[in-house]
């Protein structure tokens, strides 16, 4: 009796659609308060690429020039301007600070979260190409299983909680055109004609979006993405048709073209020759900055950026069956989405190895693909209550992953104290203890995760990786990065305050010895950054001669940068220190 009575209410639950929902928002807010809200603001904007997003908006919001980015008295054109627009849109609301700086990429991550979660909702049954039809064995938790478990991978993989927390484009970007695939799919398999139209109509917008965060990669990916999936179909002529490329085309010209215009314009064959000569075609033609990598670059990328779920990766992608074309071809729309996800992994991984270039943040906007793949191999999983072999073989290796986590973060302390920038960082992080409750929480994962493997019950090896992978955030990520920012980051801060408050009218600011962005964001000053120490004094030398009236700069740098001006202590006085830094008042007559 009570069995049945158990059961009853179980089947009740899943029955009452309100009560799913209620706990689809809860969970949904849960997992994106984590990932992108909490502690968001609560460290300083990290050097070298975060402070220059920071400024280039904020001097939009002094100078009402929102067409052309600066950053310390030069332009900057290495990104188109939404990031930097909603940046400045969010220090009007909410002051200039990190919290502002790094809030538009948290509500990307979050609404691409968000939809993930519905499309999965509506399209996330099993579909490999061996499994029953989902009209005969999709049940109503199948579904719900599904999205949940997809966007809590969504959500939390260390690539994305990475970039979801800092105020660059590259979050806005895979937000952006990660919908716009999503609202493809949904226009795809939509009923009717005026439901196909809006989603289309969507598709074209966020893709607009997306080129206005970064550019033609915004609009290239997706479309080689889409022309893939189209060309795996066989049917090229009757989608083409449907998808109305010239209404289409023209609602994305209207976004796209007001503001290239603008700023081609305002500063012509610069503007053109820097974004789309060097920034475009070379990063993609030729190493740009030293960022040159193997071709095998991404392989180890995304198995860490998106573990622990990577290890599932193989499994999930070999599931589909997807050199069965005819097979899939006769499949209705609706039980496409595994091979679309496929599509798009592929197509962004294969661009981005070609590319000469290659960069971590890169294929971000893979991740949400990876996700929905992982989710539905998992959704297989919990339908059938049975791992396939290649599920099985990854349950041990994501044991095998968990303990070679706990002993990486266990000796994480002897890689440290490298940078001069955080010279101690090792013996403090060694006196956190954080690394002995990483070690441990991994630890667990392995030791419960190889007790429900020996129970037969390695289809709930899922909820054990996102528990320990919460905790570890919780407890070791979060801690590390407040402990790593007062060592590395705050010493600065303290001394741009200073800076603030002791400079005297027409007094030039100089950093000698390293680029810290952060400084003009902090101090909201133009500095002007040397090098090298010798370079700075001669430098400071050829200044003074130029001015009829005795002169004072303020010089800040590392210590040991510092004394290798050789200045003399009459023409110098130290004005405040905060390790490794050092600020001093240099004057000449």
């Amino acid at each position: 009796m009570k069995f049945q009575v158990d059961r009853v209410s179980f089947s009740t639950i899943w029955s009452n659609t309100g009560l799913l929902w209620i706990f689809s928002c809860g969970w949904i807010g849960l997992i994106s308060g984590l990932a992108f809200i909490w502690q968001l603001g609560n460290t300083g904007l990290v050097d070298e690429t975060e402070p220059l997003f920071a400024e280039a908006a904020r001097q939009m919001t002094i100078t009402g020039d929102w067409i052309t980015p600066y950053f310390n008295g030069e332009t900057r054109f290495d990104k188109p301007p939404l990031i930097y627009w909603l940046m400045a849109i969010a220090y009007q609301t909410l002051g200039v600070n990190e919290w502002a700086v790094r809030l538009p990429s948290a509500l990307s991550a979050i609404a691409l979260t968000l939809f993930g979660f519905l499309t999965l909702k509506n399209f996330g049954f099993p579909d490999s190409a061996e499994t029953p039809q989902p009209a005969a064995i999709a049940s109503v938790q199948t579904t719900w299983w599904t999205a949940w478990i997809g966007a809590a991978m969504i959500a939390l993989n260390p690539h994305t909680l990475a970039w979801s927390r800092v105020g660059v484009s590259d979050m806005l970007l895979s937000s952006c055109m990660g919908m716009a695939l999503l609202a493809f799919f949904w226009a795809y398999c939509s009923s009717t004609p005026i439901a196909k139209t809006c989603w289309y109509l969507v598709f074209y917008s966020l893709i607009a979006l997306a080129v206005l965060t970064k550019g033609p990669v915004g609009v290239v990916l997706p479309f080689l993405i889409i022309t893939a999936f189209i060309l795996y179909l066989g049917k090229p002529k009757t989608l083409l048709q449907e998808m109305h490329l010239l209404p289409g085309g023209l609602l994305f010209l209207l976004i796209t073209l007001p503001w290239y215009i603008l700023v081609t314009l305002a500063h012509g064959e610069d503007y053109i020759n820097s974004f789309f000569g060097y920034h475009n075609f070379e990063r993609f033609t030729q190493v740009v900055n030293n960022h040159g990598a193997p071709w095998y670059f991404y392989f180890p990328v995304i198995f860490a950026g998106f573990a622990p779920w990577s290890i599932y990766l193989p499994a999930a992608i070999a599931r589909l069956r997807f050199w069965r074309c005819s097979n899939w071809q006769q499949r209705p729309r609706t039980e496409h989405l595994g091979l679309f996800a496929a599509i798009w992994f592929g197509v962004i991984f294969g661009f981005f190895t070609i590319a000469s270039t290659k960069l971590p943040s890169y294929v971000l906007p893979l991740m949400p693909a990876a996700a929905i793949l992982v989710a539905l191999a998992w959704s297989e999983a919990i339908t059938y209550q049975h791992s396939t072999l290649a599920m099985q073989i990854s349950h041990v290796i994501s044991i095998i992953f968990a303990v070679g986590v706990a002993i990486a973060v266990l000796y994480s302390p002897n890689w440290l104290g490298n940078d001069p920038a955080t010279p101690n960082l090792d013996t403090l992080v060694r006196q956190s203890g954080l690394t002995m409750i990483g070690g441990a929480i991994w630890l667990g994962v392995a030791l419960c995760s190889l007790l429900l493997l020996l129970k037969h019950q390695g289809h709930r090896l899922w909820l054990i990786s996102l528990l320990g992978l919460a905790a570890f955030i919780i407890f070791t990520i979060m801690p590390a990065n407040l402990l790593i920012d007062q060592q590395r980051q705050l010493p600065l801060r303290q001394l741009a305050t200073i800076i603030q408050q002791i400079q005297q009218p027409n007094e030039a600011i100089v950093m000698v010895g390293m680029r810290k962005p952060s400084l003009v964001f902090y101090t909201q000053k133009p500095i002007t950054y040397i090098t090298k120490p010798e370079k700075a004094t001669a430098h400071l030398r050829r200044r003074a001669r130029k001015s009829p009236n005795p002169i004072t700069f303020l010089v800040i740098g590392r210590t040991n940068k510092i004394a290798e001006m050789e200045l003399s202590p009459n023409r110098s006085n130290t004005l405040a220190k905060a390790e490794p830094y050092q600020l001093m008042r240099v004057r000449f007559r």
